[in-house]
Parts: structure tokens; sequence; C-alpha cells
């Protein structure tokens, strides 16, 4: 059995809350700072990303002469190149993290994204982007991603105290969703008007985030009793998520469900091909889930869920999969955003609960490794659920892996709920690990 964790160190300096008081997160100055940075990276980051799937699929078509299936499959390949630096840097982006000052690492990252959305643009304004170039960078994108994550994840609990932590952790993923909502819609207008100027509007966003995080006080970090071999310290984290099995079973449920039923990939086909709305209906679409997410994510900033979290998680993810499948055979244009609206909010549940948990019960030493290991599972379902997504849309259609994904999905959840039944039985968040 694994030992409980002690609690998240915090700043002394931070104010206490009040019991029984709730506190926002933005009294406090460095929290402030933080959730503007999150939010200018994500909207530059996103926007890029929109924008990059949307040429690549064009270019697929247009340049190479490609089919339907066969630009599918491209983009299928688009989402194992970002993956593919995930799966082999994540564990030292969490070793990072967790030794060095978490803020440089965080700025390393978004400088390593705005060379990426320079490169394109010069590309895109010279009309010369080719498939190994988009390719190149969407990889490179990934080390940018693999790095950010960890770090920023762990700055959060640092800079307010533990009692405010679950509203913190709404309030950032209010920043990432409307982030997710502004940018995708910003980035298909914009490129829809002048195509090169979307990488310029991102490059702007990223020097702004960079310059904000670094106004956040240092976060050091945090001393550790023993000092191993680095690679043993990267181990560590996996091997803490191993241990705890309510913690082991909501990545995994998230993990599998996503794998199966993610629909992203496949949203340029739907936008070029389906739905017939080009770049800018493309951006709509791709903004659609973020906007569920981000009410349902202003809902929990204002009353965090707090009862029968592991039963409305496993709804949550079932509703997630049954408007995937919806979503696959739709071809009404209002009828698929709406789709994707409930999407967004029924996936922003399962956000929820896995990340108060990791936060809440992860030893400060060791919350970049393990947030690291939560982030590789999120990017392994993203960007290999777009890799399973593109292969099968080769085979059947883009219609028919998206609708299958999402069947799946609803499968998994079931298989989930018998193969780790602490997640039924999960009533808080904290009594999981007592």
């Amino acid at each position: 059995m694994a030992t409980i964790p002690p609690p998240p160190s915090v700043d002394p300096a931070l104010p206490p809350a009040a019991p029984g008081k709730p506190i926002s997160p933005l009294r406090f100055a460095d929290f402030r700072y933080f959730w503007f940075a999150r939010f200018t990276a994500v909207m530059a980051t996103i926007a890029m990303v929109v924008v990059i799937g949307y040429q690549l699929y064009d270019t697929a078509r247009t340049d190479y002469g490609m089919s339907i299936k066969e630009a599918s499959f491209q983009l299928g390949l688009l989402g194992l190149f970002q993956f593919a630096p995930l799966a082999v840097l994540t564990p030292v982006a969490g070793w990072a993290a967790d030794r060095f000052e978490r803020r440089r690492v965080a700025i390393f990252s978004n400088l390593i994204d705005l060379c990426i959305a320079a490169t394109l643009w010069w590309f895109t304004a010279q009309d010369a982007l080719t498939l190994p170039l988009l390719f190149s960078l969407a990889a490179l994108h990934g080390v940018a991603r693999v790095f950010s994550g960890p770090a920023m994840s762990a700055i959060a609990p640092n800079i307010v105290p533990p009692a405010v932590l679950p509203r913190a952790i709404a309030m950032s993923s209010i920043a990432w969703q409307s982030a997710s909502v502004i940018g995708p819609a910003a980035g298909g207008l914009i490129y829809a008007a002048d195509a090169a100027s979307v990488y310029i509007f991102a490059a702007i966003l990223l020097a702004l985030s960079a310059f904000t995080i670094s106004r956040v006080r240092p976060v050091q970090p945090p001393p550790a009793e023993v000092r191993r071999h680095p690679l043993r310290e990267m181990v560590d984290g996996l091997q803490f998520v191993w241990s705890e099995r309510f913690l082991l079973g909501t990545i995994t449920l998230d993990l599998f469900a996503l794998l199966l039923a993610g629909a992203t990939a496949m949203l340029p086909v739907y936008a070029r091909d389906i739905l017939h709305t080009g770049s800018e209906g493309l951006g709509f679409l791709r903004a659609a889930p973020a906007v569920g997410a981000a009410g349902v994510a202003l809902g929990l900033a204002i009353r965090p869920i707090e009862r029968n979290v592991g039963v409305k998680m496993l709804w949550a993810v079932a509703v997630f999969g049954a408007v995937t499948l919806g979503f696959g055979l739709s071809t009404h244009f209002f009828l698929s955003l709406g789709l994707l609206v409930i999407m967004g909010a029924a996936d922003m549940f399962s956000v929820f609960v896995r990340g108060t948990l990791i936060q809440l019960n992860t030893p400060d030493h060791m919350r970049g490794r393990v947030s690291a290991a939560s982030g590789l599972a999120i990017s392994a379902s993203n960007e290999l659920g777009e890799m399973r997504a593109g292969a099968m849309a080769a085979l059947i259609g883009p219609v028919g892996a998206v609708a299958v994904g999402g069947a799946a999905a609803i499968g998994v959840t079931a298989l989930w709920s018998w193969l780790f039944p602490e997640l039924r039985r999960a009533k808080t968040f904290e009594s999981q690990f007592r």
C-alpha cells in the first residue's frame, strides 16, 4: 500500500484562507500573473495548432493531390509527430520541473514556440510550405509542450494556499478553456484574411506570456530529503501514479476514452469536405468544445464538486463518448457545434477531478514528475488518438472513424467502472489516499 503523501508545501508568506470563507485565487498577484501567462500561451499555441492542421490537410489535398482518406491519414501522422517527443522527453521534463526554477522552464518552452511561429510565418508568407516542414515543426512544438506542462502545473500549488487550490485549478482551467475558445476562432478568421498574419498574432501572445510568467516570484524546486540519480528520480513519479489505484484508474480512463473517441484530428476534414465551412468554420468547430469546458470550469470555480466525484466522472466520460458518436454522424454545422460544446463540458469534469487529485495528493518534491506522467497520458490520448482516427479514417472514412471511436469510449467507461470499483465508490477527493 502506498504511503500517504504530505500536504502540498506552500510559501509561508502566503496568507491562510479563512475557515469557512471562500477566497478567490485572483486575490494573489502571483496567481494573476500566472493566469494571464497561461491564457496568452494557450491562445497562441492552439491557434497555431488549428492552422497547422488545416494547412497540412489542404497542402496534402491540393499540392500533393491526395484523396480525402489519404489526407486524413496525414492528419493522423501529425498527431504521431507531436506525440513522439512527448513520449521520449516526458520523464526529463518532469525531472526538470522538480530540479530547476520552474518559471525559467516555462519561459524556455514559450520561446521555442515563438521560434516555431516565426518560422511558419516566413514559409507561409513565401507560399513554401511542405509536408516534411509541417511535420518537423509539429514535432518541435511537442518538445515545447512537454516542458511547459509540468512546469506550469507545478507552479500553481506554490502561489496559493492549499485551501484555495481547488478554485485555483478551476480558474486555471478557465484560462485554458477560454483561450481554447478565442484562439481557434481568432486563428481561423485571421488565417482566412491573411494566412501568414496568424503566426504574427501567435508570436506576440507568446512573448506576452513569457514576460508575464517572469513577473511571478521565483518558484524554486523544493529540497528533497535524498538526491538520487536523475533516472531514478524520473521513475519515482511513474511509480507513485502506479501505486495509487484510484489515481491510476482516473488517468487511464481518460487515456483510453480519449484515445478512442478523439475527434479533433478529423475537424479539418469535417470543415473542408463534410460540413463545407472552410478555415473559418474550422476555427469555430475547434473552439466549440472549449466553450462547453469553459462554462463548466466557471461553475466549478464558483462551486467545486465535492461529493460523489467518481460517479460523476464516469458519467461524464460516458456522455463524452455518446456525444462523439453523434458528432461523427452529423452533417449539419450548427448541430455539430452544439455536440462539440457538450463534448467539451463532459470532458471538463474528468479534467477537474484528475487535476485536483494530483495537486492535492502529491508531495511537492514529486509534483513535476507526477504532473508529467499525467500529461503524458493526456498527450497519448490526444496525439495517439489523432493517429488512431487518421489510420481508421484511411480504412473506413472519417465519419466511421469518429462514430466508432465514440461508441468504443462508452464501452471503456463501463469496463473501467468494473475494473476499478474505487472510481464508483469515490465520494470525495482527499479520502482516496487515506
